[in-house]
């Protein structure tokens, strides 16, 4: 048997798993990011990490595959990273650097097209090759898997999905330094964005109303009929579901897979989306299955041990 470390490397804990080559999680761990000077230590201490774990379990280097590694920031199919100013990086090759440190073969890739190679590999993409990871989270991350493979692009930002143009009359700001982004109405900040400026139009009575309102507070509220909490999330289905209708008409994946935050409110969210995107998609794409992600925090581990069997 092999094996294969599979990495998520986030901006406050690295999350690891040792797997077999089936795709069986052995074991999972975690270390916490230091960010210290640049984040130079970061990758020694995966690497450490990683042979602590192996000579714990008293394995050779002939018995291990590799280590994959998903980090946050532009990642080109060659290891490159691009920058990742919230670990303090700049350009380098991750996994030449990690491959150095650990003595095994590394493979490297963007978080959250990682997240989505596992959420295809063993998650709520199961059974199908050409998949989109949408995460509904602080802010809208994508993943595109085609034929099985991440579409990474030319410098890594393929799947960027979040900073799809919207609105042109949008006169906020998204964090990306632009307006109308499709991550200012779809996340879980753009939904109660546009919970604020619906009860802000008129004095309809709602649940909402006299409290702080969040994500779930509307969904929760949609579930019980609340009318205003309904208007919000038909505005929230139809921008994300012409959003993802745009997508589709690009690179026609057989599913949507809906993870992140935002998607625990559970089914519910799809039935918003879909109805949205059925109507406003070419007919080509109309069928597209709508999924929801089952792999949670550790979608990323699955996906890192992944690329290191493909």
């Amino acid at each position: 048997m092999k094996y294969i470390f599979g990495v998520d490397l986030g901006g406050t804990t690295v999350k690891m798993g040792l797997f077999n080559e089936s795709g069986e999680v052995l074991e999972k761990w975690e270390i916490k990011t230091v960010k210290d000077n640049n984040g130079a230590k970061i990758l020694p201490d995966i690497a450490e990490s990683i042979k602590a774990k192996a000579a714990e379990k008293n394995l050779s280097n002939e018995d291990v595959i590799g280590v994959g590694i998903g980090a946050p920031g532009p990642i080109d199919s060659d290891g490159n990273i691009y920058g990742a100013p919230n670990l303090g990086w700049g350009t380098f090759n991750v996994s030449d650097n990690l491959s150095k440190l650990t003595g095994y073969k590394v493979k490297t890739g963007n978080d959250a097209n990682v997240a989505a190679l596992g959420e295809m590999w063993m998650g709520g993409g199961k059974g199908y090759k050409s998949i989109v990871m949408v995460t509904l989270g602080t802010g809208v991350g994508g993943g595109v898997i085609i034929d099985g493979k991440i579409v990474a692009g030319a410098k890594g930002a393929g799947g960027e999905i979040g900073h799809i143009f919207m609105d042109e009359n949008e006169t906020e700001t998204c964090g990306c330094g632009k307006k109308g982004c499709l991550e200012q109405y779809g996340s879980a900040t753009g939904v109660v964005r546009l919970a604020n400026r619906r009860l802000a139009k008129d004095d309809k009575a709602s649940v909402l109303r006299g409290k702080s309102v969040d994500c779930k507070a509307v969904w929760d509220a949609v579930k019980e009929g609340d009318e205003v909490a309904i208007e919000i999330a038909n505005e929230f289905g139809k921008i994300l579901g012409r959003g993802l209708g745009i997508i589709a008409c690009v690179v026609n994946p057989e599913a949507f897979v809906i993870g992140g935050g935002v998607s625990k409110a559970g089914n519910i969210i799809i039935d918003y989306i879909i109805d949205n995107f059925k109507e406003t998609t070419f007919r080509g794409c109309k069928e597209t299955d709508f999924k929801l992600a089952t792999l949670g925090n550790d979608a990323g581990i699955y996906g890192a041990a992944k690329m290191l069997l493909d």
